[in-house]
């Protein structure tokens, strides 16, 4: 008995130690999330700028659906919002609902008609 909870002291002290490390993968593979939902929000508004010759700020014109965020029993990390839209430009962000490190700061990408992909607000 008395091997037991030394060995499960351990596993503890083991586990306590290796968390911290593997925060920042956490957040980089949560990110991916983000990265391609803005790459599809990209080609989304280029096939509707072709078709009507500007950009919307409405997710629903161009055809995309916000999967259901894990804040509401779903498992998306990220809200996608389009910002800003005209005849000649869009942005659109992608915010995280949960803090994935706990530093009280949540992730923010963003990605523009000009295709640049950017991190706004690291986590």
């Amino acid at each position: 008995m008395f091997e037991l909870l030394v060995a499960m002291a351990i596993i503890g002290i083991l586990s306590a130690l290796a968390v911290p490390e593997f925060l920042p993968m956490i957040s980089k593979s949560k990110a991916q999330e983000a990265k391609l939902q803005l790459r599809h929000i990209l080609m989304l508004e280029k096939n509707y700028f072709y078709v009507n010759s500007r950009y919307t700020t409405n997710l629903n014109d161009i055809g995309f659906e916000q999967a259901k965020l894990v804040t509401a029993e779903g498992n998306a990390n990220y809200k996608i919002e389009i910002t800003d839209a005209s005849v000649n430009s869009f942005t659109a962000k992608a915010v995280a609902v949960s803090d994935f490190d706990g530093d009280g700061q949540f992730n923010v990408w963003q990605i523009a008609n000009d295709e640049k992909l950017k991190e706004i607000t690291p986590d």
